[in-house]
């Protein structure tokens, strides 16, 4: 079976070290990773260290893994290099603005997905951070990125100590439109989340959280709309600050 449809998130890991030379071969074949432009317009900050990590624990919500991985790789949008190189060599780079941002986005996505499939290929485990873009500045400020550098998602590594559940995932027909975008319909709304809905854990959610449905859950609970405006403002700031 491709491993890749029987791949889980791992929170828990054990103290072993991640040997320096299997880090650098995963991060090699990261590199292999489609880029615009052949550009390569992404860093990647390692943190080994725990009172560094212990510092940039607040910027993900405290959440433990980020202190008792070995490894916590911090992916960033890096348009900084690649401007000093164009102004070495008698160039006027011109990628301060928001098309440059998402362009560096992608590049750093492609990047760490494609470390993140080696990675699990090597028998280790990871988890995404969507906590990143949150608490960017904090993140920024902890790893001392300079103008034009951004951290877009951070995913911590090591080796597995839990063999979770796979978290559900929607039916394929909720996600592929053949040759044009075909619009929902109610019903169609209904088949696909049903599976979803129905699950245990999440009709505990509901009851737990006083609510009548699993989507309000996640509107009044999980991702607000103030929430999300608030972090769209701090997010906002941050890139000012670094210079897009």
């Amino acid at each position: 079976m491709n491993s890749l449809k029987t791949r889980r998130t791992i929170r828990r890991y054990r103290s072993e070290d991640v040997p320096a030379t299997l880090l650098g071969d995963l991060l090699e074949s990261a590199c292999r990773a489609s880029t615009v432009g052949n550009m390569q317009t992404y860093s990647v900050v390692v943190t080994r260290d725990a009172a560094r990590k212990a510092a940039l624990a607040p910027a993900h919500f405290n959440q433990p893994m980020v202190q008792t991985a070995p490894l916590v790789l911090t992916f960033c949008i890096d348009l900084h290099r690649f401007s000093l190189w164009c102004e070495q060599r008698k160039a006027t780079p011109g990628y301060n603005n928001f098309e440059w941002f998402v362009t560096g986005a992608v590049d750093t996505l492609l990047a760490a997905q494609t470390f993140c499939v080696a990675a699990e290929e090597a028998g280790l485990g990871i988890c995404y951070l969507g906590t990143t873009t949150y608490n960017a500045q904090q993140i920024i400020d902890a790893l001392k990125l300079p103008e034009l550098v951004f951290p877009i998602t951070t995913i911590t590594v090591g080796y597995p100590d839990e063999t979770p559940e796979q978290p559900d995932r929607l039916p394929l027909e909720a996600i592929v439109h053949d040759e044009y975008y075909h619009d929902y319909t109610p019903d169609s709304i209904n088949r696909l989340y049903a599976f979803k809905e129905a699950l245990p854990e999440n009709l505990r959610f509901v009851r737990e959280n006083n609510k009548e449905t699993l989507a309000q859950v996640f509107t009044d609970i999980r991702y607000t709309k103030a929430d999300s405006e608030h972090f769209s403002r701090a997010l906002w700031e941050a890139m000012k600050k670094q210079g897009f």
